[in-house]
């Protein structure tokens, strides 16, 4: 059974029925303002940030008694009240019954559309809801037909409650906060402007106002309005047997207003006789304006059918051309999931980490990690800008090698935690050079290494060991040097001091300390003696990309030294004796950090190319020897695995005995993908993941074992039922991880797996339960959880572009070496990728010849328009960055390749 089917090749979908299954939503934003999420059934809330929320907060666990948002209500003379959206009392018990309402939705990118036929009412409704591209209004149309062979005489009830404050007071003041409601109705809208607003911040003027408009389709208002929610509902109604509409109540004129009352978006429109077949049109229109904003302005903008209906076909346009890429497989449904797994690091940047009915990670914003990782995806999609993100993310780093955790809005900007909680996640250092290298392959702007930038500043010093007390809110978070000026150093001295820091802050095994959690975040309860070896390995690596960067910018740009931070110098020891010693490599960091507790001096020095390759190599070369000497587990001849932590006991935690293996899947990703595992090493890995970690009804690789118990002297984790989140679920984005690194390594076929088995599970409804795209993880049900906000999608996107269709990128220059399993073309044996590349449109199309072989793959010619390329002597196309150069912009660029 087909539960999805899609509608051409842009994502757009459609499905039966979708109220009947728990927990779908689907995300509706605009570039800015708005963040709303819509249930088949119209639920779910929206929001501009965690202090203003429109609608009510919603989380995945009552969404599904989300009653109280968005309702459009029909009063049917002679039959009762009919709800267009589904919900209503009378609806709620006729559900799964032959009376139940039929339905189908039809969804793009940040659209929805949901068809509702009742055939106890006669009636058939349309609602579309979207989000202008601005983000001022979340627009929703509402199409009423009658499907009877009689007219019928209908009054329109559009509903939907204004709450209106901080997500904080959905429990906290939700009494006393309504008191500080002040409700107008004036002009055809409901307006709410709250006088103060309570939250984190404290008691603050509030100066956002929150407002609902409904029109008929030539912009003419309602002729009743309910304001408040007791009006509405009445004494003793809820929201699904509202008195206004069970009575047919007319509501207040306007001008109108009320104080100290809970606030809802309710009108009565006039009666209207519908004959048979013939339909009629509401526009609804709601959202949240900061100070200064005229509401009357922005609702009119969309309060007709054609104002509306422009808007919705901007929407749809604006969102599809975000994701200019397309494929072509043998698999139609593939290409369509793979488009909305490129649409999901958009999401994620609009939507942050949590403002989504899955809210685990807080207050909506994003984290370090997702910084950089969100660019990966975006580096492909929206080159341009992603520059600038670059640039600015790196002011978040302290000059200590730690950086900021609390995001802000505007982008580079980063906050002090007020609360004072240190929190040093040992992986933060890893992540920016691996965007950064990424962002110089696709661009050759190496440039950019020497861009100017201040570092980060607050209390937490030492690599959050301590507290600058020197340190007030009037210095501001910037790090200044002794004269009080503001220090300015090059990305690349950002770079080097980061990556640095990390190799001296090791625990007794002489591995990287693990601190407050590596990326699995769920590590964070051995902060005295645990170490990451997994990450250990993932440092070394960034070692010798970070020498080869170097490298590049001598031999080929003409750069023979690098200038830093004087403090610097400490951090490029090279005493042999040091790399054994714990003691040693202590001294060194708390030397360096003691430089810089509070001012630096401001002076830097000049070190050569070389010598920093050197130092760096040197380092690389020995965590990896000490890796693979000390922390190799051998199972049997064909199977082993590296052990990538150690806890709070300082004991090695990964091994097996008579009774349990205890393996993650986290070790063997880093170790593959840094170079520290040799090839033979690998087989044994992939032989031990796949008899240990590889689930298909799971989804694919586990995240690890069960270690059948609750280890909490290493992470909460453990406290987590095995096989849910953290401890031993599919989590998509290591698996994806563990593809890439594979893809990496040379071993097509095995990383060919984890994509297809995690791309597997999403499409199977029957057991994943959600829309088009790729979760964070599936559960012990196969049910797909905390969907649309993962980092798993720009890795899955950068793995499916870069080493399945072999397009990437190398210091500007465009090289193709894909890795395509058969499955992959179409019965004509061909399959494409269009994307841009160096603000260039390309095709690459493939061609498997009658002798292609997936253990030899190879191209044997290439054609980019129509001029011949030579492979070089490994089977790899290379189109240089002049070449790209002399394209015409305007073009699609045509590259035909032969396998």
């Amino acid at each position: 059974m087909s539960y999805i089917e899609f509608k051409g090749q842009d994502g757009t979908f459609s499905m039966e029925n979708p109220e009947n299954y728990t927990g779908l939503y689907f995300p509706i934003a605009g570039e800015k303002g708005l963040k709303s999420c819509v249930t088949p059934n119209l639920g779910g809330d929206s929001k501009t940030d965690q202090n203003h929320f429109l609608l009510e907060p919603v989380s995945i666990e009552n969404l599904h008694n989300n009653k109280s948002t968005r309702n459009f209500w029909c009063n049917i003379e002679g039959k009762g009240m009919w709800s267009a959206t589904g919900v209503s009392a009378v609806q709620e018990s006729d559900k799964f019954t032959e009376e139940q309402d039929s339905s189908k939705l039809e969804a793009g990118f940040m659209w929805q559309s949901v068809s509702r036929k009742s055939m106890k009412f006669q009636m058939k409704s349309k609602i579309t809801s979207f989000v202008s591209i601005e983000g001022d209004a979340e627009i929703t149309m509402i199409e009423l037909e009658n499907i009877s062979e009689k007219e019928q005489n209908i009054t329109f009830y559009p509903a939907v409650a204004l709450y209106g404050r901080s997500a904080d007071n959905i429990r906290d003041h939700r009494h006393v906060t309504s008191l500080l409601h002040r409700t107008v109705v004036k002009d055809g809208i409901i307006t709410v402007k709250p006088v103060l607003s309570f939250d984190e911040r404290g008691h603050q003027k509030n100066e956002t106002t929150y407002f609902a408009g409904a029109f008929d389709s030539d912009g003419v208002c309602a002729e009743g309005y309910f304001p408040t929610v007791e009006e509405f509902i009445g004494e003793g109604g809820s929201f699904l047997n509202p008195k206004a509409v069970r009575e047919n109540l007319p509501g207040v004129k306007e001008p109108y207003s009320v104080e100290g009352k809970e606030s809802i978006g309710a009108f009565r429109f006039s009666k209207k006789i519908l004959s048979p077949g013939e339909k009629l049109t509401y526009i609804f229109t709601m959202g949240a304006l900061e100070k200064g904003d005229d509401v009357k302005n922005v609702v009119t903008k969309y309060n007709t059918l054609e104002s509306a209906k422009k808007e919705l076909e901007r929407v749809k346009k604006y969102w599809v051309e975000k994701v200019d890429i397309d494929f072509h497989t043998g698999d139609k449904v593939n290409d369509n999931y793979l488009k909305w797994i490129c649409f999901q690091p958009v999401l994620r940047r609009i939507y942050g980490c949590s403002f989504l009915p899955y809210h685990d990670y807080g207050k909506g914003g994003r984290g370090w990690r997702d910084l950089w990782q969100d660019c990966l995806a975006l580096l492909i999609m929206e080159p341009m800008q992603v520059r600038k993100m670059i640039v600015d993310n790196y002011c978040g780093v302290r000059f200590d090698g730690t950086n900021a955790t609390i995001i802000g809005n505007a982008q580079g900007e980063f906050i002090a935690d007020r609360n004072n909680i240190t929190r040093v996640w040992m992986d933060h250092a890893f992540w920016p050079f691996i965007t950064t290298k990424l962002y110089i392959d696709q661009t050759g702007d190496v440039e950019i290494l020497f861009e100017k930038i201040p570092y980060f500043k607050d209390m937490q010093i030492s690599r959050g060991t301590s507290k600058d007390t020197e340190w007030t809110t009037d210095y501001g978070n910037r790090q200044r040097t002794i004269s009080g000026d503001i220090y300015q150093g090059s990305i690349i001295e950002h770079i080097l001091l980061q990556n640095l820091c990390a190799f001296y802050e090791v625990g007794e095994h002489n591995e990287m300390r693990l601190r407050g959690a590596d990326w699995n975040d769920a590590l964070d309860m051995a902060p005295d003696k645990g170490e990451s070896v997994a990450f250990t390995s993932a440092y070394a690596g960034n070692y010798v990309e970070i020498a080869d960067l170097l490298m590049h910018l001598k031999e080929k740009c003409g750069y023979t030294k690098i200038e830093v931070a004087e403090e610097m110098l400490v951090l490029f020891d090279r005493d042999v004796s040091m790399y054994n010693s714990v003691v040693k490599k202590h001294a060194i960091l708390e030397k360096y950090v003691e430089l810089c507790r509070h001012n630096i001096s401001g002076n830097t020095v000049i070190i050569s190319i070389d010598e920093i390759c050197d130092n760096l190599r040197e380092k690389a070369e020995w965590i990896m020897n000490n890796i693979r000497n000390n922390e190799w587990i051998c199972k049997d001849e064909t199977k082993g695995w590296f052990n990538g932590y150690y806890d709070n006991h300082g004991n090695k935690v990964e091994g097996y005995d008579d009774n349990n293996v205890r393996m993650m899947l986290t070790s063997q990703v880093f170790s593959i993908m840094s170079g520290t595992a040799t090839d033979e090493q690998i087989k044994s890995i992939c032989n031990s993941a796949d008899e240990y970690l590889y689930d298909s009804k799971a989804g694919g690789y586990r995240l690890n074992t069960n270690f059948r118990e609750e280890k909490f002297d290493l992470g909460r984790m453990f406290g987590f039922a095995y096989g849910e989140k953290e401890n031993g679920a599919v989590f998509s984005h290591m698996a994806v991880m563990y593809g890439n690194a594979l893809y990496k390594r040379g071993y097509y076929k095995e990383g060919h797996k984890v994509l297809k088995t995690l791309l597997d599970a999403a499409k199977n409804f029957s057991t994943g339960r959600m829309y088009p795209g790729i979760p964070e993880y599936f559960d012990n049900d196969g049910r797909g959880m905390y969907t649309y906000l993962t980092g798993a999608a720009s890795w899955y996107m950068l793995t499916v572009i870069n080493e399945v269709f072999g397009v990437k990128g190398n210091y500007g220059d465009m090289v193709i070496c894909p890795a395509l399993m058969p499955e992959y073309f179409d019965e004509k044996r061909k399959a494409y990728i269009a994307l841009n590349f160096a603000g260039k449109k390309f095709v690459v199309i493939y061609t498997a010849s009658s002798d292609y072989d997936i253990d030899n793959i190879k191209v044997k010619k290439a054609v980019v328009n129509e001029t011949l390329v030579e492979p070089d002597n490994k089977g790899v196309i290379r189109i240089t960055k002049e070449m790209l150069s002399n394209m015409e912009d305007n073009r699609e660029n045509v590259i035909n390749i032969e396998l």
